[in-house]
């Protein structure tokens, strides 16, 4: 009988034990590597159906993943969209509503990163910061300065400014991935690896400069967009291929000369003879043949579209080598199956459509943002949403999957539980978005709206002019139905639910602008 007692009481021992190791294994914290780029065109990544390039890393992390699509950005524009990640906050009440050089983010508040770290996670981040201060709640930073150079890039650290050789994309991988090497192996960790590319001016990396070069693009059906339909706001910008983008600075046609050629601190004065010369005679057959019978009107439109899209999609093809990179360390380094992954980008870009480059508006190519999550274990792969997300919720939904609590001044909402494909009955059904800088160098007015699954009303307060769109009927955004009589009790209906929103947010516009 005793025999029999320290036989069950050994059993109940060893089964304790493994429950107890199964319990701490299950309780262990993910580690997250949140991969963030500048400008990615949802247009341009193959799991978004792209037609026009291949991102067979991004892809794969969708595969593996969930694709969002319908993430969105309260604020359309570089530095105030990473402000509202970083504080779960809208521009507003960051503080950090343009990127005017003399607005800095103010680095005292609660931000997702500074309670990670509370929390015993080790945090990093690399590459674009944009926030004009220095980075808090990090255990290590190396940010480029302002917006950063795609050749040898400056980086500011704790230490001061270091000038590292090489191309941003690729420098900004290497440097996050001896991070990880050099960790604290004993501690969880926030990784965010946020790259330049493909922002304005689009250079490409060596490895990448003659790709596309036989391809022609299919032009966008609203190319050559005459803003007819629309407030005055959509005729009076200046983001056109056409007029605005710099024959020289943008589309790299080195014949022509400006200031910014001879400036040693300019995106070409940077590099080296051989970086310089590798560059030109990449563009230099194209080049001599632009200038010799030089195209005008839309011609002209077309030729720089063209050039545009495959120094676009070239710097898309360093970033997605280096999310591949990334994937590529977990893996080897045991971290894959523990650590959440996340690829995002502060907005969406127009690659043509409307006839611009660049984002700021509210209209459906700026306003959304790509996002893909993988969080092995959980997320179910191959998965897909369809529900309304914010970048402001990138920061609270971090927090919980990390079991941290998600303080009550954040603005938006976990994703966790879509994550686990259980969407909230009382999940939103309208998002809020308000962009403010309406000066250089694209002069987008300002403008505030709500978009719902089916309609979206936008108010340019400073005009008085309103636009409507039915997204079902009008997907392109090319008329208002605002002052359309059918749409009344549409209009009625949205102007409603804006104020309650505005109300929500505590957007202290409510009080500065009556409609």
């Amino acid at each position: 009988m005793i025999k029999y007692i320290l036989v069950f009481c050994s059993t109940l021992l060893i089964a304790g034990s493994v429950f107890s190791q199964s319990a701490k294994k299950e309780q262990k914290r993910p580690n997250i590597v949140f991969i963030f780029s500048d400008d990615h065109a949802l247009k341009a990544i193959g799991a978004y159906g792209s037609t026009i390039n291949e991102t067979p890393n991004i892809d794969k992390l969708a595969k593996e993943g969930m694709l969002f699509h319908h993430a969105m950005v309260t604020n359309s524009i570089c530095g105030p969209s990473r402000a509202v990640i970083l504080t779960g906050k809208y521009s507003h009440i960051n503080g950090m509503a343009t990127n005017g050089h003399n607005v800095r983010f103010n680095g005292a508040q609660v931000t997702f990163p500074k309670l990670l770290k509370a929390a015993g996670y080790q945090t990093a981040i690399v590459g674009k910061w944009h926030l004009n201060s220095d980075p808090t709640g990090f255990d290590f930073w190396k940010v480029l300065p302002g917006q950063g150079e795609y050749y040898n890039p400056d980086f500011l650290t704790p230490k001061g400014k270091e000038r590292i050789p090489g191309y941003v994309t690729n420098v900004i991988t290497n440097e996050s991935i001896q991070w990880l090497e050099a960790r604290d192996k004993d501690q969880p960790f926030l990784l965010m690896v946020q790259h330049k590319a493909p922002h304005r001016s689009w250079l490409p990396a060596p490895e990448h400069l003659n790709d596309y070069k036989d391809q022609s693009f299919p032009e966008p059906a609203t190319l050559f967009d005459n803003y007819e339909g629309r407030a005055s706001a959509a005729r009076n910008q200046k983001m056109e291929i056409g007029r605005d983008m710099n024959l020289f600075a943008d589309n790299k046609v080195f014949g022509i000369r400006n200031n910014q050629q001879e400036n040693p601190d300019g995106q070409y004065g940077r590099m080296t003879p051989e970086q310089r010369r590798h560059m030109e005679e990449a563009y230099r057959a194209e080049n001599e043949a632009f200038l010799k019978n030089r195209p005008e009107g839309k011609d002209l439109v077309r030729w720089k579209y063209q050039r545009y899209m495959k120094d676009y999609l070239r710097s898309v093809a360093s970033v997605d080598e280096s999310v591949g990179e990334v994937l590529d360390y977990l893996k080897k380094a045991g971290l894959e199956e523990n650590t959440i992954v996340v690829y995002s980008s502060d907005q969406g870009f127009y690659l043509g459509e409307h006839g611009w480059f660049d984002k700021r508006w509210m209209y459906e190519e700026s306003l959304h943002t790509p996002l893909v999550v993988r969080w092995p274990g959980v997320v179910r792969a191959g998965s897909v949403n369809r529900d309304m997300v914010l970048n402001l919720d990138f920061g609270e939904t971090l927090l919980d999957a990390a079991g941290v609590k998600i303080p009550q001044e954040m603005q938006g909402k976990s994703l966790v539980p879509l994550l686990k494909g259980q969407t909230p009955k009382n999940w939103r059904k309208e998002v809020y978005y308000h962009y403010v800088e309406s000066e250089k160098p694209h002069f987008v007015a300002k403008h505030f709206g709500i978009r719902t699954e089916r309609h979206k009303l936008i108010y340019y307060y400073e005009l008085g002019e309103w636009e409507l769109f039915d997204l079902e009927l009008d997907p392109q955004e090319l008329k208002s139905r605002y002052n359309d009589p059918a749409y009344a009790g549409v209009v009625k209906d949205l102007k409603i639910k804006l104020k309650k929103l505005q109300q929500e947010y505590k957007d202290p516009i409510i009080e500065k602008v009556k409609y």
